[in-house]
């Protein structure tokens, strides 16, 4: 057997999609590893809340790291445009899952509960909203829908940025008290922000 048809067979074996799918099952890692830790009593005193809190972080530190793909691609020459996929959705997973925790384990589906917390507490609102882009961005990440939705697609993905400003003001103003991360998170969407501008304008018109 020829050493050329086994480095095909190997190509084969990790085509991009498989690449794509493994890099997402890692990084179900911390939400398998808080699950386990609160189901055996290692998360404290409130395990329901300490995961709703870590996958929501998790949720815009992916969303952070997708954004970070195109700048480092178009600055720095660095191309990982083939994990862009997976880590948008792990943005949306974690996402969903922060969610579930607040809707289903802490307030158990109380409606009445829940449309009080939303009208008291307008970080909610800004939580809910980044929900509601990710959720159409992820149904369409696929080869297909791309296909299908045609010049219309890019367009549609460009509202991540809108989903990542929305994300930042709903951590920011989650606490009572002042924390630094959130605004990090928030100065890092800025920065991204600022580079699709700079793409735009430094290109100059030959004469």
């Amino acid at each position: 057997m020829s050493g050329r048809s086994v480095s095909s067979r190997q190509k084969n074996r990790f085509t991009p999609v498989k690449r794509q799918v493994l890099l997402y099952l890692f990084f179900l890692a911390p939400f398998v590893f808080d699950l386990t830790a609160g189901v055996m009593g290692n998360l404290g005193p409130d395990p329901a809340h300490y995961c709703l809190h870590d996958f929501g972080r998790y949720a815009i530190r992916f969303l952070l790291l997708s954004l970070a793909i195109t700048p480092l691609k178009r600055f720095a020459g660095v191309d990982l445009m083939l994990w862009r996929r997976p880590l948008g959705l792990l943005a949306f997973t974690y996402a969903a899952l922060h969610i579930f925790f607040y809707v289903v384990v802490i307030r158990h589906v109380d409606t009445h509960v829940l449309w009080r917390d939303v009208t008291t507490r307008p970080f909610l609102i800004f939580g809910l909203l980044t929900f509601l882009i990710l959720l159409p961005l992820a149904l369409t990440s696929t080869r297909k829908t791309i296909k299908a939705l045609g010049r219309w697609w890019r367009p549609l993905h460009r509202l991540v940025y809108g989903a990542a400003i929305l994300a930042s003001i709903h951590y920011m103003i989650a606490f009572k008290t002042w924390h630094v991360q959130p605004f990090v998170y928030a100065a890092l969407v800025c920065i991204f922000l600022s580079f699709r501008l700079i793409r735009k304008g430094r290109t100059p018109r030959r004469a």
